[in-house]
């Protein structure tokens, strides 16, 4: 098969690290704290890798929306195989404001413009757990769309996907071109060498400003206040069953 796979990589803030809210409650600190490729899109990324070492598609572009930081990104997975990347400027109060609609908008543009055949994204980013962006490019460009995609394989022309559903497992065949969302089970990612690395370095990376692709990024969101979560209280032993049902009975609970 000669055809072209598009990946988004996003770069989050990584997962070990501890959120923090910024004072004045207008959303996260993120000055100074490790940042890392979405682990959903380090998923897909490797999916469309392995689809390259089978022959089954002829190229691997990943595209990263954000600021500058954002290449490191796009490195990281022309590290694990991407063939090149795409680097979609985004920086100031638009990048704050950037929301799964502009990023889908954004996406089908490129999809369009690289005459890409398959479009595999992470089913969501741990940062905003939207799980929209897959969904949205896919109506956008009124192609197919195999979600939550635990198994991915290639026949002829279509896609077969087994998709997690809260029930267990339902299989779909969808013709190409096609949006499928990369599951926690679709893969293990790889661990990109260190001469993978030095490789990655002479990738290239194309820059792109939203506006060269149509896209508007006026959002039609406003944020409010972010606050952190409410902490637990600590929990109470008890020795019997009546101890229990009279410490919920005193807490309302029953």
């Amino acid at each position: 098969m000669s055809g072209r796979v598009l990946v988004g990589v996003k770069r989050v803030i990584d997962y070990a690290v501890k959120i923090r809210v910024k004072p004045d409650k207008s959303g996260v600190v993120t000055d100074g704290v490790k940042h890392s490729m979405n682990p959903f899109c380090e998923i897909a990324v490797e999916e469309a890798v392995k689809l390259k070492e089978k022959k089954l598609i002829k190229e691997v572009v990943a595209v990263s929306c954000g600021p500058q930081q954002a290449q490191e990104t796009i490195r990281t997975a022309l590290a694990m195989g991407a063939d090149r990347g795409i680097h979609v400027e985004v920086s100031g109060k638009d990048y704050d404001n950037l929301g799964p609609l502009h990023v889908s908008k954004i996406m089908a543009a490129l999809a369009k413009k690289e005459e890409a055949q398959l479009v595999i994204l992470g089913k969501q980013a741990i940062d905003d757990d939207c799980n929209q962006t897959g969904q949205m490019t896919a109506a956008l460009l009124d192609w197919p769309q195999g979600t939550f995609a635990s198994e991915v394989t290639l026949e002829g022309g279509k896609v077969k996907v087994v998709r997690e559903i809260d029930g267990g497992l339902e299989t779909v065949k969808i013709n190409m071109p096609a949006v499928v969302t990369a599951d926690l089970r679709l893969n293990t990612p790889r661990y990109a060498t260190l001469p993978n690395i030095m490789k990655a370095k002479k990738k290239k990376i194309a820059n792109v400003k939203p506006s060269e692709l149509g896209v508007d990024l006026t959002s039609r969101l406003e944020v409010l206040r972010v606050d952190e979560p409410p902490q637990r209280q600590a929990g109470i032993k008890v020795e019997t069953v009546d101890d229990l049902v009279g410490k919920l009975r005193e807490t309302g609970s029953i």
